[in-house]
């Protein structure tokens, strides 16, 4: 399966919640991403998080859109993220909703590393595109 990185700039905006999920615990926030590099595209998302009273320990969901070139291939396709932070240990997984691919990227499949180093964002995806029926 092909492999490639490239960085990204993202933008975080606090979401207003139900009542019933403010009293909860819970936050909401809207994602706006963009891609550089062999995946130059844009992306929106939606994310949930939980944070424990320990500190270090929380959890998060979120789902994003994303829509532009990927080697050179144009489409859109959903990234499922996944992460929970236990005492400051992370754990993280995102990958491409199952055939959520439209137009070149029909049959997408793969997974996305996120690295956050001296305060810039990089991806490291790995991915392959099958053929669809």
């Amino acid at each position: 399966m092909p492999s490639i990185t490239g960085t990204f700039d993202v933008t975080i905006t606090p979401e207003t919640l139900s009542d019933t999920a403010a009293q909860s615990g819970l936050g909401r926030l809207s994602l706006d991403k963009r891609y550089h590099g062999a995946l130059e595209a844009s992306a929106q998302g939606e994310m949930l998080s939980a944070r424990a009273s320990v500190t270090g320990s929380a959890g998060y969901v979120a789902l994003e859109r994303v829509e532009g070139s990927l080697d050179g291939r144009h489409g859109s396709f959903y990234l499922q993220h996944s992460g929970t932070m236990t005492r400051g240990g992370p754990a993280l997984s995102v990958t491409v909703v199952p055939d959520t691919g439209t137009e070149q990227l029909q049959g997408l499949r793969g997974s996305l590393a996120i690295r956050i180093e001296d305060g810039k964002h990089y991806y490291d995806f790995t991915y392959d595109i099958v053929e669809t029926q």
